[in-house]
């Protein structure tokens, strides 16, 4: 018998469609799967079986009839527990925050896949309020990586990219302010796409601004742009959010890679220390670019690293989601947010204003270098998973998870679309990601290489 939850959603609705099974069974299985990986995985806040069988019988029997409501009818979904969801509380990781209230509001994503009649499965982790790049929080404690528990699955969409790793359904919403779709993407072995900041519309706005986007994560790229098609609409509450895409991601996936410009940039110009076999996995994938018909060369984008500023931008984020809060529920904070907030109060409107000059010549310069090439690719991090409950690896000498992840959060400040791709494993076995880039309102080609690097051009 065929493996449910080993599906994508493309394939789950070919089969819906065809009457081979329904999005009950399908449903059913992601159940199961779910439940049986919670206790050591730990992705999920809360799993909605009864919400979700619901919505699935509803769903099976539009299909019944040949009235399916969308482009998702009947596919099992999972939700960042960062996004509103109606029905369930949004705790977003954290012990200040009351399960208390009505909670009758779909964030803009969430709204989008209800109405494309989705089944939503539950909940999934994330460190307090987003705010590093592995998944555990004082609320939900620690979510380990889907092939190793000892190890983390990334962040700050771990429970996500978990989830979705083990077939606790296809399709997960995530959120990414510095990396956090594709850092657990590539620990875990999956795809996920960070799209032009304000394709998929956000409400409430994050605390940590315009550098904070809604992104798919997926097992390939093709679910990725079907789940793009559907929540990178406009929606009244976003006022930064873009208009209509011209046309479908999904349809767009077959143009392939033959002829785009690639630059492979394997350490920023000698900027970060990758590890061997990462960098091996990555070489070896942009070699299959290239094969695939695209023209690659080494070239590195004229930047040095903003962390400075990055800091600047994230810790006064921090800061302001912790404003209000009083010397007791501070108390229960992470000590990491807590430090970082308070670093961030310090910060002067000068500080800021700083930060986004810096910010803006960063964009100014990835925005020429993009004349010259369709594609930057790079290693999506410079290692693999390490071990779980550590904010950074034992023994690297960094002090906050940025010092692990310099590939990912250049591209939150310019506002680019960028993926995560896996392209092997290190000598533990554990998944490398190769990161794909493009310049500004390009998310079709992000999903087109990425769909020719996973499908071998086809």
């Amino acid at each position: 018998m065929t493996d449910l939850t080993g599906l994508t959603a493309v394939q789950l609705l070919d089969g819906y469609r065809a009457g081979a099974f329904s999005p009950v069974d399908a449903t059913r299985a992601v159940l199961e799967r779910a439940e049986r990986i919670q206790p050591e995985v730990n992705a999920f806040v809360r799993i909605t079986a009864e919400q979700a069988l619901a919505q699935a019988r509803a769903s099976a029997e539009r299909w019944r009839r040949g009235e399916p409501a969308g482009l998702l009818d009947g596919v099992p979904v999972t939700v960042k527990d960062i996004l509103l969801m109606r029905g369930a509380p949004t705790l977003k990781g954290s012990k200040t925050i009351s399960e208390r209230g009505t909670w009758d509001e779909d964030a803009p994503s969430v709204a989008r896949l209800r109405a494309h009649g989705a089944v939503f499965v539950g909940k999934t982790t994330t460190p307090e309020f987003g705010w590093k790049g592995v998944t555990d929080s004082p609320l939900t404690g620690v979510t380990r990586h889907p092939l190793d528990p000892a190890r983390t699955a990334g962040g700050s969409s771990g429970g996500a990219a978990a989830a979705v790793a083990l077939g606790a359904g296809p399709l997960a919403l995530g959120t990414d302010g510095g990396g956090s779709v594709r850092i657990p993407a590539s620990f875990c072995g999956i795809f996920a796409l960070k799209p032009t900041y304000g394709r998929v519309p956000l409400y409430p706005a994050s605390a940590f601004g315009t550098l904070a986007h809604v992104g798919p994560m997926t097992r390939d790229a093709a679910d990725a742009a079907l789940l793009l098609d559907v929540i990178g609409a406009p929606d009244s509450r976003d006022w930064s959010a873009l208009g209509p895409a011209s046309g479908s991601f999904l349809d767009g996936l077959s143009g392939g890679v033959r002829g785009l410009r690639v630059a492979y940039s394997p350490s920023l110009g000698g900027q970060v220390a990758v590890r061997p076999a990462v960098a091996s996995a990555v070489r070896r994938a942009v070699e299959r670019l290239a094969g695939l018909g695209a023209y690659v060369e080494e070239a590195d984008p004229d930047v040095t690293d903003p962390v400075d500023a990055f800091h600047t931008l994230w810790f006064t984020g921090a800061a302001r989601v912790t404003q209000r809060l009083g010397p007791d529920q501070r108390a229960l904070l992470d000590p990491g947010l807590r430090e970082i907030a308070a670093l961030g109060a310090r910060r002067s409107a000068l500080d800021y204003l700083a930060a986004v000059d810096v910010r803006a010549e960063l964009g100014r310069r990835m925005g020429r270098f993009h004349d010259s090439y369709d594609l930057l690719v790079t290693p999506t991090l410079p290692i693999t998973a390490f071990e779980a409950g550590a904010e950074v690896p034992k023994g690297s000498g960094h002090r906050r998870w940025t010092g692990w992840t310099p590939f990912t959060y250049p591209f939150n400040m310019t506002q680019q679309p960028a993926a995560t791709v896996p392209v092997g494993t290190d000598g533990d076995g554990m998944p490398v990601g190769l990161q794909l880039v493009a310049a500004r309102h390009r998310d079709d080609l992000v999903l087109r290489a990425a769909h020719a690097l996973m499908s071998g051009g086809s």
